[in-house]
């Protein structure tokens, strides 16, 4: 596999190049002095051209050969004009790298503190702070925010009780994994980020989690992942209520933000009368 300063070096030979790339930026993990490198971490590169009304690279992709064999390409396109190429390699490279037009340049160093300039053909760029995450610490709610979480992480559950009785798997588990799971991420991110005074990185989707809290805390959290059995799903949210319960009531206290309690006991009520209810009931009272 190719080291960093090779994968590098060829980013910049081919950029340097170019005359429609006029500089090229590296961002992401790869700056990250709190992410440990591994084989996996990808190169965020962002090239700045002339304009992105030339789509010379998406109609003629030959230029990609250049950086090795592809496993998969993915190309996308953005609203601003500006295109991306996820590439795999089949030695474990991979690149996203995105073309912009140059007047984004200063844009995108200000909207992404993890940005390091490789390369600036015109000297368009001011001298930049060093890479850090700071873009990405965890932002403490607002109160309107938090009233918003905490309402839907207990009005979810209704569907997914509702979807359990009605034998409907696909949609319980969009909405146990997808919705309710990522509501509650983000309750334990604002729990991590009111413990490090909102100044810590929690990585996208929780992923570092388990650098951040207590062993039992992320234990728990990981034992409410549910599998298909509607049993263990009965089991999983009601585990997830008291998760919510704790963490919800530790972190409004915190915050200064009321805990909705009548949503608490209302809802744990309510599913538990539907988790009572026969298949063939006519009504809540059967």
């Amino acid at each position: 596999m190719r080291s960093e300063e090779e994968v590098l070096k060829q980013i910049l030979e081919f950029a340097s190049n170019e005359e429609k790339v006029r500089a090229v930026i590296l961002n992401g993990s790869r700056l990250n002095i709190n992410v440990p490198k591994d084989i996996m971490q990808d190169y965020d590169v962002v090239f700045f051209i002339k304009g992105t009304e030339d789509i010379s690279y998406k109609t003629n992709q030959s230029w990609i050969k250049q950086f090795g064999n592809l496993v998969i390409l993915q190309q996308n396109n953005f609203d601003d004009g500006s295109y991306i190429f996820l590439m795999q390699f089949k030695d474990g490279l991979r690149i996203d790298l995105c073309f912009k037009a140059i007047e984004k340049i200063r844009v995108v160093v200000g909207e992404d503190s993890l940005s390091k300039i490789l390369l600036d053909k015109d000297n368009l760029t001011d001298k930049i702070p060093e890479p850090n995450d700071s873009r990405y610490f965890v932002r403490k709610p607002t109160e309107k925010e938090w009233d918003s979480l905490i309402n839907n992480l207990w009005w979810i559950q209704t569907y997914v009780a509702k979807g359990i009785w009605r034998d409907e798997l696909p949609y319980v588990k969009y909405m146990y994994d997808v919705i309710f799971m990522d509501g509650i991420r983000k309750l334990l991110s604002w729990h991590i980020g009111s413990q490090y005074d909102w100044q810590v990185n929690v990585g996208k989707c929780g992923k570092w989690f388990n650098r951040f809290m207590k062993k039992d805390l992320y234990d728990e959290f990981i034992s409410i992942y549910s599998g298909i059995d509607y049993y263990d799903i009965w089991i999983k949210l009601f585990k997830a209520e008291e998760l919510i319960r704790t963490i919800g009531m530790e972190l409004s206290n915190m915050l200064g933000y009321k805990y909705p309690m009548e949503y608490d006991i209302n809802v744990s009520e309510f599913i538990r009368k539907i988790k009572a209810l026969q298949n063939e009931a006519q009504s809540f009272d059967d």
